[in-house]
């Protein structure tokens, strides 16, 4: 059975995409589990490019099929900020909540709707050097208050008109079938299978 690298060692990131793919023929393996410890500095542009440098960095150090993601918020009020910065968007040494605090701060002044977007796109790198590309998108509104207990980064004030709750307050089977996140995996998916069984 191939082995996929998972190229995180974020727990929220890693309790989203394992339930996506475990029921495909491959035997699921993370930095952790292998004793790697890899830092790779994200200088890309876009989502694109910093999925493409963990999954290539993962990849050549492994030698394994390695599956890496980049994600981000978008708010339209801030021209698609924070975007590929979102993890960054507080400080470097910053917390979830900061984060979210800093948001909340900066968009006080502009009224609801607040629309935005989580975005994601997962990168697969092989072996051999090919990286293929897939992308999810998660639409919402920003609220400026925290809600929910559930889920990591911003999902607290992400909410989702069409289900009356955030992000955060979702069921996680649920939240596994509308996330940006679960929509990159949803695509990668047939890919993924492929690759697996040869055909």
């Amino acid at each position: 059975m191939i082995q996929l690298l998972l190229a995180t060692n974020n727990p929220g990131k890693l309790h989203e995409l394992v339930p996506l793919i475990s029921d495909l023929p491959l035997h699921i393996v993370t930095p952790h589990a292998l004793g790697l410890h890899l830092a790779v500095e994200e200088t890309g542009t876009t989502y694109a490019e910093n999925a493409r440098l963990k999954a290539a960095a993962f990849a050549q150090a492994t030698s394994l099929l390695t599956l890496a993601d980049d994600s981000g918020l978008e708010v339209d009020a801030l021209s698609g900020a924070p975007g590929i910065y979102s993890a960054r968007y507080a400080g470097e040494e910053a917390s979830d909540t900061d984060r979210r605090a800093k948001l909340i701060h900066v968009l006080r002044q502009v009224p609801a709707p607040r629309p935005a977007r989580f975005r994601c796109v997962i990168a697969i790198a092989q072996p051999g050097g090919a990286i293929d590309y897939f992308e999810g998108v998660c639409a919402g509104e920003i609220i400026l208050e925290e809600r929910g207990a559930s889920g990591f980064g911003y999902d607290p004030v992400f909410y989702l008109p069409e289900h009356g709750c955030t992000m955060a307050e979702l069921p996680s089977a649920v939240k596994n079938q509308i996330s940006h996140r679960a929509r990159a995996a949803q695509a990668a998916r047939l890919f993924l299978h492929k690759l697996a069984t040869n055909r």
